[in-house]
């Protein structure tokens, strides 16, 4: 899930004072995701798993299914590692129960390792953030398999939240602050805030005292909850969905911003994809609503069902892309000073 110039994924941007090291809050995410999710009592950095060197693994047992094809899926980093493999593991064995295969779901840290995955053809199937699809469709020619309804829509926005207990009501109160995004490729956590304050003639990197991307939504949302940093941009869907199922790790924050809506994080398949295998995926992904054990795992992942999208959903984020490349910035890495 590419870092521009002047600024490095985990270190405040270069000539502004910085606050924290990177390697320090993943110690600390790891703490807090065991914390929250089990209940433990220590604070070694267990829960966090370091996935620059991890290839893949099978998302599913494969003792009862022939040794075949394997179905390669990749759940981009919109939360943390460890939430995305307990949110998603019961929907990949669905999807192995379906296809016969079995399921190997390849884990990366950044939205930019699971595109070039996408890239290179080892993926048959990836979860993707908004922005995400429209590098991977407008590069590659990668093709809308699906979209998820939520709350009986297909679009999101972006929250741009900040302490709860902060004075801050407003973007223009950040300035000067420390701010998380989440990825250089996310829509919601890192181009619709930019393209704010470009539409301000403002840049990231001068406007905030320092920022640090973070590389999922919930571990942004834990950062302003534990006063880490002033604010940060995310993804409403992770927001609302912490705001029902881990209302404790939100206390600490409140929305400053809502943005205009924006087509949903779609699911995407490869252009090399065999034929046969779209047809049967989308099949899949369409009605899986209409089985009993489809819909629930639906239900645990506050999905009503899948429909078909249309690439024009995406044109927003497009023109917001373009008019930062008008600027003589890239979207990826416009939180960059200029010299």
């Amino acid at each position: 899930m590419p870092i521009g110039p002047g600024s490095e994924r985990g270190r405040a941007v270069p000539h502004r004072r910085p606050w924290q090291a990177w390697d320090a809050l993943r110690v600390l995410f790891g703490a807090l995701l065991c914390i929250s999710l089990n209940g433990c009592a220590s604070r070694e950095p267990a829960a966090f798993v370091d996935l620059h060197d991890v290839e893949e693994s099978p998302a599913v047992s494969s003792a009862n299914r022939e040794p075949g094809p394997r179905l390669r899926v990749a759940v981009s980093s919109i939360i943390s590692p460890s939430d995305t493999h307990l949110l998603y593991h019961e929907f990949m064995e669905y999807l192995g129960e379906k296809s016969n295969r079995q399921v190997v779901l390849k884990q990366r840290r950044t939205y930019g390792e699971v595109n070039a995955l996408l890239a290179r053809g080892e993926l048959d199937l990836a979860f993707l953030c908004s922005a995400q699809y429209v590098e991977t469709h407008d590069r590659f020619g990668a093709r809308l398999l699906a979209v998820p309804v939520v709350d009986g829509k297909t679009v999101y926005r972006s929250y741009i939240i900040t302490g709860r207990l902060s004075d801050i009501d407003s973007l223009e109160g950040l300035r000067g602050r420390k701010f998380a995004f989440v990825d250089p490729l996310s829509n919601t956590g890192h181009l619709v805030p930019t393209y704010l304050l470009a539409m301000q003639g403002e840049r990231p990197g001068l406007f905030f005292d320092s920022y640090v991307f973070t590389d999922s939504h919930d571990n942004s949302i834990r950062a302003v909850s534990e006063g880490l940093v002033d604010g940060a941009a995310v993804d409403s869907m992770v927001y609302d969905y912490m705001a029902a199922s881990a209302p404790d790790l939100l206390r600490g924050t409140r929305i400053i911003h809502r943005s205009r809506p924006f087509g949903i994080p779609p699911v995407v398949v490869p252009s090399d994809i065999d034929p046969d295998l779209e047809v049967d995926l989308r099949e899949w992904l369409l009605s899986m609503h209409e089985e009993p054990n489809g819909r629930a795992i639906l239900q645990q992942l506050s999905i009503e069902r899948f429909v078909l999208g249309d690439d024009s959903d995406y044109d927003d984020i497009r023109e917001m892309q373009a008019f930062l490349a008008s600027r003589g910035d890239d979207s990826r890495d416009a939180g960059a000073p200029r010299e």
